[in-house]
């Protein structure tokens, strides 16, 4: 009787356990399919101008302001073909508020080259996307070297 009792117990903690699993895939899906969403919407609509809207993920916008070139800093990353590099991040500035520009990956060589900054300030097109809090399992930033992972 207690074997019994024990594998009553024992199953049912599996099958809640696995339940919980379930439920929980499920509620991720619907994240993923709501910011899929959002995404496509962006990419499908016209820019509009940043200072006449309202801040939100995703927004597919147009802008101009001063590019700070001497405070980018180099985020290390990975391309579409796992090839290591950075994303360049340049600070700028517009009407008076401070955002960060991320222009694209770039490979290791071309790291502090003028080449890359060469850019039209006054006609930025971009997808405004809002500041995430960096995992736990990021290294550490070496600024003295201007290597970012965050």
């Amino acid at each position: 009787m207690r074997h019994k009792l024990l594998f009553s117990i024992f199953v049912f903690i599996f099958i809640s356990t696995f339940v919980a699993l379930g439920s929980w895939q499920l509620i991720r899906l619907n994240w993923k399919l709501e910011l899929i969403s959002q995404i496509e919407n962006s990419l499908k609509n016209d820019p509009v101008d940043l200072s006449n809207h309202s801040l939100k993920n995703y927004l597919r916008i147009k802008t101009s302001g001063n590019l700070e070139f001497d405070k980018q800093i180099y985020l290390y990353n990975l391309n579409e073909t796992g090839n290591p590099g950075f994303d360049v991040v340049t600070p700028i500035i517009i009407d008076k508020k401070n955002y960060l520009l991320n222009r694209g990956w770039i490979p290791f060589n071309k790291k502090n080259t003028q080449e890359i900054n060469v850019l039209d300030s006054n006609n930025i097109i971009g997808i405004l996307k809002k500041q995430l809090k960096a995992n736990r399992f990021k290294p550490e930033n070496d600024i003295s070297e201007n290597y970012w992972f965050t």
